[in-house]
């Protein structure tokens, strides 16, 4: 496996800031943030390390030229939009730019993109898995024509009132995964794997990882922490943000151990990436590369 973070922490770095500080700590590759320029609307979204309309022959070779001397992949495109929107107009504008970024992933030889299935969040499951229908078929036919894999997230995108009721995801449980890898059973269609979404969904993060291991295109490494007597007031049909908050990992409740080891057991030797969303490492820059050393420290302990 090899080491590396989501580059959206390090939002006011340039490409080669960023791959320089994935260098200088040790990483060995980034999941490099792509957004459309200008599109920030939430908190560790907006960030654009790469933009993929100014993607030239001349910039590919600069990329790949950069990269090679500084020793550094980029483990996937990042963006991690809502394709399923209820609004038309921000639906077609998250598909149009995953289609440049499926493109631009084959062009620079990095053959993964991370993201979102999205969610019309007004909708039953029922009535997204429909939509789903609709639109990620020629979504997943663009990523088999460039030989990219597109790996979803299972965020359920579900924090606080601006995501209520159904959250902005629709890809988030086994039994939906199960769902939508039977609609569109393509080789090229998986998952980023992240834990700590299902600890406070109170699943178990460890099963799937054995059922669905041919699917397991790219892994993140984010804790979670449960408030469990702030959850104890307000219960599970809360805003989640009401009883947990993301960490640093080892600052939460995953078992890393047990997580690490059971991608071991079904030969997982893919991209592994953590994400910092802990905001007790918001306050300064420094703070900011102090969450990348300690994350970095503590994931080695299972991953070189």
């Amino acid at each position: 496996m090899k080491l590396g973070f989501v580059s959206a922490i390090l939002d006011q770095s340039s490409f080669e800031e960023t791959i320089d500080t994935a260098s200088e700590l040790g990483f060995g590759c980034v999941e490099l943030a792509c957004w459309p320029q200008g599109k920030a609307e939430r908190r560790y979204a907006g960030v654009s390390h790469l933009n993929v309309d100014e993607l030239d022959d001349k910039k590919i070779e600069y990329i790949k030229g950069y990269l090679a001397e500084k020793k550094v992949e980029i483990s996937s495109l990042a963006y991690y939009p809502n394709a399923m929107d209820a609004d038309i107009e921000k639906r077609n504008t998250a598909i149009e730019h995953l289609g440049k970024l499926i493109v631009a992933s084959n062009r620079l030889g990095i053959g993964m993109v991370t993201t979102f299935i999205g969610k019309d969040q007004t909708k039953t499951v029922e009535e997204n898995i429909e939509l789903f229908k609709e639109i990620w078929p020629s979504i997943i036919k663009l990523a088999e024509e460039n030989n990219v894999k597109v790996a979803i997230e299972n965020c359920p995108m579900l924090f606080g009132k601006e995501q209520w009721p159904g959250g902005q995801n629709l890809a988030t449980t086994p039994s939906i995964w199960r769902q939508l890898f039977e609609i569109i059973p393509s080789k090229n269609f998986g998952l980023n794997y992240d834990p700590s979404h299902f600890v406070w969904q109170m699943i178990d993060y460890i099963k799937p990882i054995y059922e669905f291991k041919d699917r397991i295109f790219h892994v993140h490494y984010k804790d979670i922490k449960v408030y469990r007597d702030k959850l104890d007031q307000v219960g599970i049909m809360a805003y989640p943000l009401s009883f947990m908050s993301p960490k640093l990992p080892g600052l939460g409740d995953v078992d890393w151990g047990k997580y690490v080891s059971a991608l071991t057991d079904i030969g997982y030797n893919g991209y592994t990436c953590i994400e910092v969303e802990d905001k007790a490492f918001e306050g300064s820059q420094e703070a900011v590369l102090n969450s990348l050393k300690l994350s970095k420290r503590y994931i080695e302990q299972f991953v070189i």
